[in-house]
């Protein structure tokens, strides 16, 4: 649980949490140890959380599912936590996957704090999807959300959500590599100093710093 600025030492924390058991089961057979179920990545919006997961999803050859928290909320009653369990099944069909669910803090908000039936049971299913994960499933559930203390405390316990990993706003390194990525295709001028940006953009995350190469 570390909270980095640069971003390569984020990338090796989640590769490790999600690649090792998709991509190697039987390590964790063999070690009788249950491999991790699920990630809970956050922090301030803009810090490239979706991106991050789907890098690692093309890195390990996993199917890549995209739960969006909000647009799931906004479903008929009864039909979002058909979706939900739609998803997981599509997932534990065409493993090795990983199941992403974007703004985990609509669909799981702590359970004193909703009033609505709708949420609590929203709640239960995914409670109830992140338990009957086989513990052998190839199949692992990344979350994100910008305010981890709005999820549900069952979600955050050991078998559910029990590794958090922090998305930092990047350091002068992080940025000076996203600066290099978002530039990669573009002609520059001879006085685009791309360290020099790096330097001077304290404070920038992922998402500003693509809109400053656009601009």
């Amino acid at each position: 649980y570390d909270d980095i600025g640069g971003l390569g030492s984020t990338i090796d924390q989640v590769r490790e949490m999600v690649e090792l058991p998709l991509r190697y089961p039987e390590l964790f057979q063999r070690l009788g140890v249950d491999p991790p179920k699920g990630v809970l990545l956050h922090g301030p919006p803009g810090t490239g959380k979706t991106r991050l997961a789907r890098a690692v999803a093309n890195e390990s050859d996993a199917q890549f599912f995209l739960i969006n928290g909000p647009e799931i909320m906004g479903s008929a009653y009864g039909e979002s936590e058909g979706k939900l369990r739609q998803v997981f099944e599509e997932a534990a069909k065409n493993a090795p996957s990983i199941v992403f669910i974007d703004e985990i803090d609509s669909i799981a908000p702590k359970r004193g704090n909703v009033s609505g039936e709708a949420e609590k049971r929203l709640v239960a299913q995914l409670l109830t999807l992140m338990d009957g994960l086989e513990a052998r499933a190839n199949l692992v559930v990344i979350a994100a959300t910008n305010r981890p203390e709005a999820v549900d405390e069952a979600l955050r316990r050991p078998g559910r959500f029990d590794r958090e990993i922090v998305v930092g706003v990047p350091d002068e390194r992080g940025r000076r590599e996203i600066l290099g990525i978002h530039t990669r295709g573009m002609p520059l001028g001879d006085h685009v100093d791309l360290d020099e940006l790096a330097r001077t953009t304290y404070g920038f995350v992922g998402a500003d710093l693509a809109a400053l190469a656009r601009e």
